[in-house]
């Protein structure tokens, strides 16, 4: 059998069917959503921006393009690790792939270099350093080229000043070799970030394509973060304990600090951020994407070139600054479309320091402003009674359905009361001691507690002093957070966090303003049961152990091709085989994502486990 057949570098031949190449290299009957029209819109040579959801089939919109188009498709991809996913989960399916970046050696990268000039390729991932180098541009004016792609787009806004510089100037691509159809693809851009993508990378004249932010699968969740290694240990435990997952913490030695701790208690835990040794991270990073149940601790620096699939989590310990940032973190869970959760975990503490980080940085006042107004987005996202899913949605611009039914506040909906009198209370006492004080001392006078500071300002003779002892401490440090998230108080930085009125807390005090604030009581989890993924996947434990001895041949067969797993089949792959359990090879290709490559070299050995299952 030919293994290549549908390669046009590999056997000069350049099929016109798109779908042809879809069931054949890759292994799927048909397209997903705008798939479809975006691959044939490039096909036909012209350009597009997509922005199309972390799991949503970005990767195909360019490189059956490339596959079927004359030449050479050229990929500016801004990380190592997803480079060498994508290429190693390409040359599995039988398409010649490649990339040149500073992990090989002169040897190895002058050897693609004539495979590329020879056109022995049919898809190169670079670097945005490298794609800007003169002699490089001059390279590709001498081979064939079938498209451009630049993959994770939004760095040409987003990050591009700070994370990647070069981004910012690939506009020279389009200059320089206006006859090539370039494609810009991101999973995540607000309107201004899309309009960068636009100037920046001189495709004024390209198709928009947006398909949609939505990723059903994933279960949102906010908790109130009280004891934050508990909360994640249970959730762990009683959720995704045979699990891969990430835990995103803001700081490295909190990344080291959680990894110890889980670790000790019996989690398959790693740290990952940037002050770790090199040849550590890689390490680590290495386990994570080649094991399975593995879960990786790290700040946000670990995640954007992760392409493995069937992380099953996504939990955060710490607030992050946009919903931008947070809704794609999340977005690295459940990337094979099967059920997954995303937990955020925060507290007061969190709101009053990200927002002193923010006044105290750098930043223009300017930047300042747009950084607190994405902040507060988010902060509005936590605190909202109404569906998480509909939130974000509505934040990028889509008109969501009210309720989702697979996020905390759709499956056990929070009560809500009216605040107006324990805000005006809470107000009050802000007022009382001139605006001076912060959460902790505030809450010392609303609930009449006598300490030394306290006699030493005389507050105990304020009219404020233990009016408020309807509510403990921790529900007082909840009442605080709402309404600084509301932005009825705010947080003063040279004052070391001292809480300051302004007018919207005028208004309330004055009684010209109600507010709603949601109550803050132990509920129980909507996941205090099995986990929703073990409930949805198996029909009966026989299903189960089938799928679970899948999973351990194809972990060993990943193995000895020295691969990731999620190579030689998703998850989800595996699932549709445990369901079905087909008996021939041509029932194995009807499966989604058993493509002819691997139907060869994989299909007779997953047909015998099955066998012995009984099948």
């Amino acid at each position: 059998m030919e293994t290549n057949v549908f390669t046009a570098a590999s056997h000069g031949f350049v099929p016109k069917n798109s779908k042809q190449v879809l069931k054949e290299i890759f292994g799927f009957s048909g397209f997903r959503g705008l798939q479809e029209a975006i691959i044939n819109h490039v096909i036909a040579g012209r350009n597009a921006v997509v922005l199309m959801p972390t799991g949503g089939g970005k990767s195909l919109c360019y490189q059956i393009p490339a596959i079927v188009r004359p030449g050479t498709g050229i990929v500016v991809s801004p990380l190592i690790a997803l480079m060498k996913d994508q290429v190693e989960a390409l040359r599995e399916s039988g398409v010649n792939a490649a990339f040149l970046n500073s992990s090989l050696d002169y040897k190895e990268s002058r050897l693609i270099e004539e495979d590329l000039r020879n056109g022995r390729l049919d898809l190169l991932y670079v670097a945005p350093e490298r794609v800007m180098t003169e002699w490089f541009q001059d390279l590709l004016s001498q081979i064939d080229i079938s498209i451009f792609a630049i993959d994770e787009a939004h760095c040409v806004s987003q990050w591009g000043h700070n994370f990647r510089p070069e981004y910012a100037e690939l506009y020279v691509l389009a200059k320089r070799f206006p006859e090539v159809p370039l494609i810009a693809l991101t999973a995540t851009a607000d309107g201004p970030t899309r309009n960068d993508i636009f100037d920046r990378l001189s495709l004024r004249n390209a198709e928009l394509f947006i398909s949609g932010f939505d990723r059903p699968n994933i279960t949102y969740r906010v908790q109130e973060k009280n004891d934050p290694k508990s909360q994640l240990l249970s959730f762990i435990q009683q959720e995704h304990s045979h699990d891969a997952g990430i835990i995103y913490c803001q700081t490295r030695n909190r990344v080291e600090e959680i990894a110890e701790w889980l670790a000790k208690s019996g989690v398959k835990a790693l740290p990952y951020h940037a002050g770790l040794d090199a040849k550590v991270r890689e390490r680590n990073q290495t386990r994570f994407i080649r094991e399975e149940k593995i879960v990786m601790v790290a700040t946000i620096a670990f995640g954007m070139g992760i392409d493995k699939p069937n992380v099953r989590f996504v939990a955060h310990l710490d607030i992050p600054r946009t919903l931008e940032g947070y809704y794609q973190e999340t977005g690295r869970a459940g990337r094979d479309g099967l059920p997954s959760t995303a937990m955020l975990l925060y507290g007061l503490s969190d709101v009053i320091e990200t927002q002193s980080r923010i006044k105290s940085s750098e930043l223009d006042d300017r930047q300042k402003r747009i950084e607190l107004q994405k902040f507060q987005a988010l902060l509005g996202y936590c605190e909202s009674v109404l569906c998480r899913r509909s939130i974000v949605l509505s934040y990028f611009g889509e008109n969501p359905p009210s309720s989702c039914n697979n996020c905390d506040n759709c499956i056990t909906p929070p009560i809500s009361w009216n605040g107006t009198v324990a805000a005006q209370k809470a107000l009050s006492a802000v007022y009382r001691t001139s605006e001076t004080f912060g959460v902790g001392y505030l809450i010392d006078i609303l609930t009449g507690k006598l300490t030394p500071r306290v006699k030493d300002w005389h507050h105990d003779q304020l009219k404020t002093f233990g009016v408020g002892k309807e509510f403990n401490k921790a529900e007082w440090h909840a009442i605080f957070r709402q309404l600084i998230a509301g932005g009825y108080l705010s947080v003063d930085v040279e004052g070391h966090g001292s809480l300051k009125l302004n007018k919207e807390s005028m208004a309330i005090l004055k009684g010209e303003k109600e507010i709603s604030l949601r109550r803050i009581e132990k509920k129980a989890s909507p996941k205090e049961r099995k986990p929703e993924s073990s409930q949805k996947a198996f029909a009966d434990e026989v299903e189960e152990e089938l799928f679970e001895a899948l999973r351990e041949r194809r972990l060993a067969l990943a193995r000895e091709a020295n691969v990731p797993p999620y190579i030689i089949f998703h998850d989800s792959t595996l699932l549709e085989m445990a369901h079905s359990k087909p008996t021939s090879l041509s029932q194995m290709n009807r499966i989604p994502g058993v493509g002819a490559r691997k139907l060869e070299r994989y299909g007779q050995i997953f047909l015998d486990l099955i066998a012995e299952f009984g099948a």
